[in-house]
């Protein structure tokens, strides 16, 4: 049987392609700038390109050096994201596992760990690191991110390991394995959902991040893909067409990354809300 077709109905779909257009159009004027030659986007910035020209794209990856940022982002990128994934699920097996005032209270302090921003410390922060001397060091990128983002990763991680049976790691340990190899081997194998999620989550963070590169790198001649586009904008000249060739450079690689691992995205965040 048919459902009537009613006004709140019409009024939702409304409301739904108003959404989808508000989220598209920024992607749209993004692309048609890096498709498009300077006279075109001082003429009709916002048309489609009439003809299309991949100028900009050349220009951008010369100029800005983008292949080196591509690699300095990569580099910074995987070497965090292993990080956490092997810090935050061992982390997470202990505070899940453990039922102690101890492991409580280190997963409150994770939890406060989300809710403060980390600008409240970005002044020590940066002294600190400068004392380690790992100022402009890929070294101290790593550390940096793998700091900001642990609470973050333990709380997924802790929640997913939540809704595991604890049957798994008792049978592992009756067989005389240790915590260790129950871990290694019977239970990060089944985190494959939430590592997809923690993986995607963070690599996309910490890809697009432009202030703490800027801050920490600027001038090592080590810089990611955002703060190298930043060198096209300056206080009185911006190149638009070599910024938005420059954006869409930048985000094909995490692009990719996302579309292999979106299926794990959504399934890995509802798991480690449980529990």
């Amino acid at each position: 049987m048919r459902m009537a077709y009613r006004p709140r109905t019409f009024v939702l779909e409304l409301v739904m392609v108003a959404v989808a257009v508000a989220f598209l159009f920024p992607v749209y004027a993004l692309v048609t700038l890096a498709f498009k030659d300077p006279g075109q986007i001082a003429n009709a910035p916002l048309s489609p390109p009439n003809p299309p020209s991949v100028d900009s794209f050349g220009t951008a990856w010369q100029s800005a050096s983008l292949g080196s940022a591509l690699l300095n982002s990569t580099l910074i990128t995987v070497s965090s994201v292993l990080a956490l994934i092997v810090l935050g699920s061992l982390a997470a097996y202990f505070l899940a596992r453990r039922a102690s005032r101890l492991s409580y209270s280190l997963y409150i302090l994770f939890l406060v760990g989300i809710i403060l921003p980390f600008q409240l410390g970005m002044i020590p922060l940066y002294q600190l690191v400068n004392d380690l001397g790992l100022l402009g060091t890929y070294q101290g990128m790593i550390l940096f991110y793998t700091g900001i983002q642990l609470p973050f990763t333990v709380f997924l991680y802790t929640g997913f390991i939540r809704s595991l049976p604890a049957d798994y790691t008792h049978a592992a340990l009756i067989d005389g394995a240790s915590h260790l190899q129950a871990f290694r081997h019977v239970i990060f194998p089944l985190l494959r959902p939430i590592t997809g999620t923690v993986l995607i989550l963070n690599a996309v963070h910490i890809w697009n991040d432009f202030f703490t590169p800027l801050l920490y790198l600027g001038g090592s001649g080590r810089e990611t893909v955002p703060v190298r586009i930043f060198a096209f904008v300056n206080e009185y000249t911006s190149d638009y067409g070599l910024v938005a060739a420059g954006l869409v450079l930048a985000a094909l690689p995490i692009l990719v990354v996302f579309l292999v691992l979106q299926r794990y995205v959504i399934r890995g965040f509802s798991s480690g809300l449980k529990g």
